[in-house]
């Protein structure tokens, strides 16, 4: 390959440039961002740059030698060419990095996302003390905005369709422990509430009542951005699919490998999980910052598989909550430490807990922790290697996990 095109300039674009030139490519690169920003790091953005403890996260890659073309957006692809609103531009090998969009509601009234650095730059000079902000959707997402908005002064109200927070990421049982977080710092947490659409200040709820707002932040989720590759020829499916390599393929299918070849990382990937079995898509830093150098190998003739223990983090009212791997259906929930222990006035950080799926044959599969950071590295490594424990030794959280894998 003479000339390496990577759609997409966000951390898993930039990343690969960064692993195709210390795989020893020495070819053309050409890395097209349809915003007008070099790569830069999202977790701050609603961790950082709203409370204004963060202005530039700007990511400190190595693009020497990369040709960056900003501001331009890819409307279409065929086999050997991107189609963008500038043009199009040829490629011997093609990198997918277009990551996702935002969901927004139904209505004609102003509704803020938090995707961009844009986004939160604006949504910081908004927020001050007394403004009222409605956040719809208590995810990971509304959790953060709302946390650095009641910090601010805001008078914070968070709507939510499930009858409970973080119930997609979490379930019901685990996700409910955090509904006590938000009435704790002075934020109205409303459960089992849909919105019907955003008027022009506030919104209307599926119940018919009116709520005011001066600002509405909409955190419902993302869809990857796909729109453009209608037609291509690659296989969609909630994202492009491609196999455990990152590799596409031109039929509706997805089975890789293309020709020329087409590698996907990050958020738009669907890639095939020898782990689990199954096709993944997931949408955090983790997979932004891992999978490049697979894609970078693949699309160089090896054989690297992609195939993590999925992980994310989330600073929410106080606490640091990390969640690792993907429990099952069949999977039982054991508690390690007390969830429901409230931090003392003068406490400094509220006391920690864990919750740990376990499977039917004894496997440790999923881990959620809040406070415990040292209880998220060791489940990492208890999943990856497919450890089995003792959950009545899990459940004494005066035992290291480090120590449970040691004694299995």
């Amino acid at each position: 390959m003479d000339r390496i095109v990577i759609v997409g300039a966000g951390l898993a674009g930039g990343r690969v440039a960064v692993e195709l030139r210390a795989a020893g490519f020495t070819g053309g690169i050409v890395l097209l961002g349809a915003e007008e920003h070099l790569p830069y790091d999202r977790p701050p953005l609603s961790k950082g740059v709203l409370s204004g403890r963060v202005e530039e996260t700007t990511l400190p890659l190595d693009l020497d030698g990369v040709e960056v073309q900003l501001g331009r957006r890819a409307v279409g692809l065929r086999p050997g060419a991107v189609e963008t609103d500038a043009g199009p531009v040829s490629y011997d090998g093609l990198v997918i990095a277009t990551g996702a969009t935002p969901v927004r509601l139904p209505g004609e009234g102003p509704q803020r996302v938090l995707r961009t650095i844009d986004d939160a730059r604006g949504l910081r000079d908004a927020l001050k003390p007394g403004v009222r902000l409605v956040v719809v959707g208590a995810g990971w997402i509304g959790a953060e905005v709302a946390t650095a908005a009641a910090k601010i002064g805001a008078v914070v109200t968070v709507v939510e369709a499930a009858d409970s927070p973080l119930q997609v990421a979490l379930g019901d049982e685990v996700g409910g422990q955090t509904a006590a977080w938000y009435g704790q710092s002075g934020v109205d947490l409303r459960l089992g509430v849909s919105v019907r659409e955003i008027g022009s200040a506030g919104l209307l709820l599926g119940d018919g009542e009116w709520l005011p707002a001066d600002e509405v932040v909409v955190g419902v989720g993302v869809r990857p951005e796909t729109g453009w590759l209608a037609g291509s020829g690659l296989g969609l499916d909630r994202g492009v699919v491609v196999d455990e390599h990152l590799a596409a393929g031109w039929d509706e299918g997805g089975v890789g490998p293309a020709e020329p070849p087409v590698v996907v990382v990050g958020d738009c990937a669907a890639w095939w999980s020898r782990r689990y079995g199954r096709r993944l898509r997931v949408e955090h830093w983790e997979c932004a910052q891992g999978s490049p150098a697979v894609a970078a190998a693949t699309l160089l003739g090896g054989e690297a598989v992609y195939d993590p223990v999925p992980y994310f983090w989330s600073e929410q009212f106080g606490r640091m909550v990390q969640v690792v791997g993907l429990a099952g259906e069949q999977d039982t929930l054991v508690w390690r430490g007390d969830p429901t222990t409230v931090a003392e006035p003068a406490a400094k950080r509220a006391p920690g807990w864990s919750a740990g799926w376990f499977g039917p044959d004894g496997r440790l599969t999923a881990i959620a922790t809040v406070n415990r950071p040292m209880d998220a590295v060791a489940a990492r490594r208890l999943i990856a290697a497919d450890t089995v424990i003792d959950p009545a030794r899990f459940e004494d959280p005066s035992v290291a996990l480090k120590n449970l894998a040691a004694a299995a």
